[in-house]
């Protein structure tokens, strides 16, 4: 099976964590049959400083024809000081809005090898295992022009969703709480925005096609309370696009490192965008450090929601998880004892789990 995939390294150490993923892609599509077509281009910063533009037109016209696209990082303390409608993260809102990339998904799930890394006890994070659902291309993001007035002493931003908007996010909430625990927790601000409750409103009316769905509502600041008090008790979450931004950063102490975390950005076809949390990491930029984890599971979520290839996706994050029990770390997740790595060698012990896993598999095989 041949796919065509878009790669934008981007910024920092983008570039470096990118390299994995297509280490690690490569190798499944040896292990399976695949062919995985890449073709790079330019984007945030990096495309300001060759094109003057963080998103050029032929980088969006790509995405635009691609099954999927693999996102590094973009941004960086170098461009800190250009107009905020030139700066390298426009490339990254114009490109999930261009897209209607609607859905950003991020997985939340502790790795037994790393509870103790995290700042939180070991007792509260054990078994946590959340999927975030936040509304991507609305929101106080994409309202209306930001502008400022009284000679400068006064802004303005405005937090403005369409029906339409909450239905289909609420929608995807739903179906991926039916894949998991059948569990939904939405959350807003209902007590004091309405835009809130036109959203609990949309929910409200939702649940009555997922009855098998269980339905919470919580407030935004009990929900970040509750993240990391008792993260246990949620299953699948689904908020707007500012609340999930930060809810979503929030949980990454789950895990101990946001070098840890995927995400995908997705739209109603199976067209996504897939990226680490983390960003461009400029001081480590370059010297081999980076953890690539977040973007080879970001990998791993592109085989499952564009190309439906559940069980190249689960060997991925098998090895992950396995590479991590047998003690490798990098820098970030402040491990004592272990195996200390770099990017290099902690892709290498990855693709190393999943062949060896192949093999042994093959072998068993054979026997029957």
């Amino acid at each position: 099976m041949k796919k065509q995939v878009v790669l934008l390294p981007g910024d920092g150490i983008g570039k470096e964590v990118m390299e994995s993923a297509k280490l690690v892609l490569n190798t499944v599509a040896t292990e399976y049959g695949h062919r995985f077509a890449f073709h790079e281009h330019a984007i945030g910063g990096d495309a300001i400083d060759r094109y003057g533009n963080p998103l050029p037109d032929d980088t969006l016209k790509a995405c635009q024809q691609a099954e999927a696209v693999l996102l590094g990082s973009v941004g960086g303390k170098k461009w800190d000081n250009l107009p905020a409608n030139k700066r390298p993260e426009k490339g990254l809102l114009g490109i999930r809005k261009q897209l209607g990339l609607f859905a950003n998904l991020r997985p939340i799930k502790s790795f037994p090898a790393l509870e103790h890394v995290s700042p939180l006890k070991q007792e509260v994070i054990s078994g946590s295992d959340i999927l975030i659902i936040r509304e991507l291309t609305g929101g106080l993001y994409f309202g209306q022009p930001s502008e400022r007035r009284e000679n400068g002493q006064a802004a303005v931003d405005t937090l403005y969703y369409q029906r339409y908007e909450i239905e289909r996010i609420v929608d995807k909430a739903f179906q991926s709480a039916r894949k998991r625990r059948k569990h939904l927790t939405s959350v807003d601000k209902a007590n004091v925005l309405e835009s809130s409750r036109l959203w609990r409103e949309v929910v409200e009316e939702k649940r009555q096609q997922y009855p098998d769905v269980t339905v919470d509502h919580l407030l935004v600041d009990a929900a970040a309370m509750k993240l990391v008090t008792s993260p246990d008790q949620f299953d699948v979450m689904v908020t707007e696009n500012l609340f999930g931004d930060i809810l979503s950063d929030e949980a990454s102490v789950l895990t101990g490192s946001l070098g840890m975390l995927p995400s995908a950005s997705v739209r109603s076809d199976g067209v996504g965008l897939y990226e680490p949390v983390h960003g461009s990491a400029p001081d480590i930029a370059g010297r081999g450090m980076a953890n690539p984890i977040g973007m080879i599971l970001s990998a791993a979520m592109m085989l499952r929601h564009s190309f439906n290839m559940e069980e190249e996706a689960a060997e991925i994050e098998s090895a992950v998880n396995d590479t991590l029990n047998e003690g490798y770390h990098t820098a970030d997740l402040n491990r004592e004892g272990g195996k200390l790595v770099g990017t290099a060698e902690m892709t290498e012990a990855v693709i190393e789990n999943i062949t060896t896993k192949s093999v042994s598999d093959s072998i068993c095989s054979s026997y029957f």
